[in-house]
Formats: C-alpha cells, sequence, structure tokens
C-alpha cells in the first residue's frame, strides 16, 4: 500500500514540473514515419537530481531539440529533484527514458524489470569506468578515514553509486559501522553530488562522497565528473579540498530505456546516440560534461555486481 501512494506521490510531483518541450517537428505526419509513432505520441526523458536545475536543463537544451527534430516526434524533460523520482515514474510508465547512475539503474531495474540499458559512455582511455572519492575541507586537517572517527558525513543520494552505494559498501567492509554516532558523529543525504559538495565547503559537514574519473590534471577536477563540473563554473577551487579516499572502477550509468518501448523506436534512439558524439560534437560535450569519446552499446551484464549489490543491501535493511 505504502509502494503504491509513494509512486503516485512521484507522479504527482513529476505532473507539477512544467516538462520542457521543443517546438513540434512538422515531420510528424509524414506518411512514411516509422510504425512507432502511430504508438507513442511524444518522448518523456527524466533528468536525476544531483545538479542545479537551471543548469541541468541548459545543459539538455540542445539535445531536446536535435532529438525532436530526429525522431519527428515531441520530446520533453523532466527534471526530478532527485534519483527516486526518475526510477519511480520510469516504473509507473511516466517516463520512457533517462541516462542513469549505476546504482538507480540497479534499483529501477529490481524494482519492476521494466527497463533496459541501451548505451554507456566511452572513456577517452577506452573504458566505461569512473570512481568515487571522499571529500573534506583543506584547512579542516583530515585527510584520511581515521581521522574522521567523531566528524561528519555527507551521503549524496541514496541511488547514487558512488554517492552511497559503493562507498557505504566499502567502508562496511572495512569494519566500519555506519550508525551515527558509531564512528561518524552523523551521516545524511545531501541531496545530490553538487550539494553535497556545497554542504563541506560551507562546513556544514566534515566530509561528502562524490563522482570523478580520477583520470586527469586533479588542480581542474580531474577530466569529469562532478568536481570538474564545479571547477568549469567557479563554484570550486580544488586547493581548497583534500580527497581522502578512492573507490575502485564503477561503470559509467547507461541510457536505459522503458523496456516496453517499441523496438523501432529503441533502435532510433540507440542509432542517435551512437552517432551523436560525430555528427553533435557540441551537443555531446554539453550533456557528457566531459572527455569522453562517445557510446558503445550496454548490456545488462555490465550492471550485474551493482545489481547483486543493490540486492544485498535491501536484504540486510529487512
Amino acid at each position: 500500500m505504502f509502494r503504491r501512494i509513494y509512486v503516485h506521490m512521484v507522479i504527482a510531483a513529476l505532473a507539477l514540473v512544467a516538462p520542457l518541450v521543443a517546438p513540434s517537428a512538422a515531420s510528424a505526419q509524414d506518411s512514411k514515419a516509422p510504425d512507432w509513432k502511430a504508438q507513442v505520441k511524444e518522448l518523456r526523458i527524466g533528468l536525476l537530481g544531483g545538479e542545479n536545475t537551471s543548469s541541468r536543463l541548459a545543459r539538455y537544451d540542445g539535445f531536446q531539440h536535435l532529438l525532436q527534430q530526429t525522431l519527428g516526434i515531441p520530446v520533453k524533460l523532466y527534471p526530478a529533484a532527485d534519483y527516486a523520482g526518475v526510477m519511480q515514474a520510469m516504473g509507473a510508465a511516466q517516463l520512457d527514458l533517462a541516462e542513469f547512475s549505476p546504482s538507480a539503474f540497479a534499483g529501477a531495474w529490481l524494482d519492476c524489470k521494466c527497463v533496459e540499458p541501451t548505451v554507456v559512455p566511452l572513456e577517452k582511455d577506452g573504458t566505461v569506468f569512473y570512481v568515487s572519492v571522499m571529500l573534506t575541507r583543506k584547512d579542516s586537517g583530515i585527510t584520511s578515514i581515521a581521522q574522521m572517527k567523531g566528524h561528519s558525513l555527507a551521503w549524496a543520494d541514496p541511488n547514487s553509486a558512488s554517492g552511497y552505494l559503493i562507498p557505504s559498501a566499502s567502508l562496511k567492509t572495512s569494519g566500519i559501522d555506519l550508525a551515527d554516532g558509531a564512528y561518524f558523529s552523523r551521516t545524511g543525504f545531501a541531496g545530490g553530488h553538487e550539494q553535497g559538495i556545497i554542504a563541506v565547503l560551507n562546513k556544514q559537514y566534515d566530509a561528502c562522497v562524490t563522482w570523478t574519473s580520477g583520470q586527469g590534471d586533479i588542480e581542474q577536477g580531474f577530466s569529469r565528473g562532478a568536481l570538474r563540473g564545479m571547477v568549469d563554473r567557479g563554484m570550486l577551487k580544488m586547493s581548497d579540498v583534500n580527497i581522502i579516499w578512492k573507490s575502485g572502477k564503477i561503470p559509467n550509468g547507461p541510457w536505459a530505456l522503458r523496456s516496453a518501448l517499441p523496438a523501432g523506436l529503441k533502435a532510433a534512439f540507440t542509432a542517435f546516440m551512437l552517432d551523436l558524439p560525430k555528427s553533435h560534437k557540441d551537443i555531446y560535450d554539453q550533456i557528457e560534461q566531459g572527455t569522453g569519446v562517445g557510446y558503445v552499446p550496454a548490456t545488462l551484464d555490465l550492471y550485474k555486481d551493482i545489481i547483486q549489490l543493490r540486492e544485498a543491501e535491501r536484504q540486510g535493511s529487512r
């Protein structure tokens, strides 16, 4: 009963967010349009939380218009306050696709078995991975996990791999009790990666966890990730923070579609994404915010370890 009520609340919340709709494409009535256009009148894209809404929408503006022009149907953007909003709306068939974090995708898949990965971002080194890091203020003097005892820690989002799932699992494996007061003075969810970093800079928390490529110039916030995005926007100086912990490799999150969508639409979207870095590199760079080189087809197998971690976490919380 609670789950049903929660889904309806999420759907209602999304409905209150005015969808941003690009001008209708004149080709939508083309008599030669693919058969799937008779079934799908619009494409609804969920945008995960973790970044301020205005920046998120600005990054996706060109993508929205180009995708609408290519598919010939209206494309709407739905920014959500947190990851759960997109996950629940996908499960309720209120959204059609999203670029997920790996943990959010795993959670959505476990919830409904109704989503499937289509493409995953590819990096210059040929990998599809990134890392989680823990961050403290430079002037805090905290330079290790051992020194974090008795201090506060901000997670990014409960459905983020780098911002919760991986670091929490790693800390537990090392013997750290995550209950408030057991090791850390307190823990909490900041509401997103950017929000967590800001909370540390403002001394609301002593440390936070976030995502980064872990590659490239550290003074620039590495080649991509939440740190790089904030450095580029003048919101962060890497000289003001310490990185005191780094995870192992985490698979990049996939672009994922509802499994029930017509095969023709899935194929058209996949082809669009695979071509995007070559045909419209400026738009690709805007949405991916980094030094990647494109996308490769994604499979469920890439996320099996993340799915297992999420399932184990669920079993442990019962």
